[in-house]
């Protein structure tokens, strides 16, 4: 299509000109084309704030947030909001040494905002998970205690301060006894969240998945007025293989917010784990790889990809499994599930 090519020339022109020259050329081009699709319609101009950017944003149209904030910085390089969202969108197309130089900007333009360092933490801790470093483990868990110290309800924060206590070994600053301190705090502030902290120790701590069961439990019946604590309970009985416990957390999210398409993702798992109307599988996991952008937050499209291909599995279609383990781990090279059950299928074909 002739936008689409395009667009990648004008991303090469980005680079040479500069952000508000091309995200005016790109209008205009497209324009001229009667091909102007839907995201750049409402491509940030000069003066613009961040609201149109973060929209951007919100709805997986990370290249033209990209171009937007981009042209908001160049129009005031103090800007920390837009270095901040700036650095998120980058983390969300995968560019991960420019979300942290944004992160850094950011928090260096605004060092007593607890939500920017925290998302630094998080990029920190994908650069120290991909590259084994232990100097940038101790920065993880710098920034979420910074976090965590500008605000205290910040749940979020204290969640993933919590997580790096429990897996982080202690050279680099993994305590289990500060993870604990830090689930007693969230639950302080709001009894959910501290079921869902206390679980997680259980689980990785005391090995109690007993005690988890009834911390999850406890959640279920407070009756969240959020989807998210249903699906984090649906999510851990995924991992655990146990579909018929999915089923409670996935009748609450329905209840809380039926367009949800996550719930799609998570129906078609328990169906795929249970091998029961594992045909219903492939219709959810293909709108929600397509009516769904990839965000950080949201189950993965090359988990979707996996499930699919386990889906595929069930149902006897090797050739189409294997396809799909393929494109999950074009999605994510790091995909260990993907790459176990692709080799096998490729050795048994062999």
């Amino acid at each position: 299509m002739i936008w689409r090519r395009h667009f990648r020339l004008a991303l090469f022109y980005l680079r040479l000109v500069g952000v508000a020259a091309v995200s005016s050329m790109l209008i205009a081009l497209f324009a001229a084309h009667g091909a102007l699709p839907a995201a750049f319609s409402v491509l940030p101009q000069s003066g613009a704030g961040i609201e149109p950017a973060r929209r951007l944003f919100e709805a997986g149209n990370y290249s033209p947030a990209i171009v937007a904030l981009k042209n908001l910085v160049a129009q005031n390089a103090s800007n920390a909001e837009a270095h901040f969202w700036l650095g998120r969108a980058y983390y969300e197309s995968k560019n991960l040494s420019d979300a942290v130089a944004e992160g850094e900007r950011s928090i260096a333009l605004d060092p007593k905002n607890s939500n920017y360092h925290r998302w630094l933490g998080e990029y920190y801790g994908e650069q120290a998970d991909r590259e084994s470093s232990f100097s940038l483990a101790r920065k993880v868990k710098k920034e979420f205690e910074d976090a965590v110290r500008l605000d205290g309800s910040n749940i979020d924060a204290r969640r993933d301060l919590e997580e790096f206590n429990l897996q982080a070994p202690w050279i680099v600053g993994g305590s289990k006894d500060a993870a604990r301190e830090q689930a007693d705090a969230i639950a302080a502030i709001d009894p959910i969240e501290g079921h869902l902290a206390r679980a997680e120790y259980d689980l990785q701590v005391l090995k109690k998945s007993d005690l988890a069961a009834n911390e999850y439990r406890e959640v279920l019946e407070a009756h969240p007025g959020k989807i998210e604590p249903y699906l984090e309970v649906a999510d851990v009985y995924r991992q655990s293989n146990r579909p018929a416990e999915m089923e409670p957390a996935l009748q609450g999210a329905e209840r809380v917010k039926p367009s949800d398409p996550r719930i799609s993702f998570y129906r078609a798992v328990q169906h795929i784990l249970a091998n029961d109307q594992v045909s219903s599988a492939e219709p959810l996991l293909k709108s929600y790889i397509a009516n769904t952008p990839d965000r950080s937050d949201w189950p993965s499209h090359a988990a979707a990809r996996y499930w699919l291909g386990r889906a595929y599995e069930e149902e006897g279609k090797r050739q189409e499994a294997a396809e799909q383990y393929r494109a999950a781990l074009q999605l994510d090279s790091r995909f260990k599930e993907a790459s176990s059950r692709l080799q096998a299928l490729e050795k048994n074909a062999k």
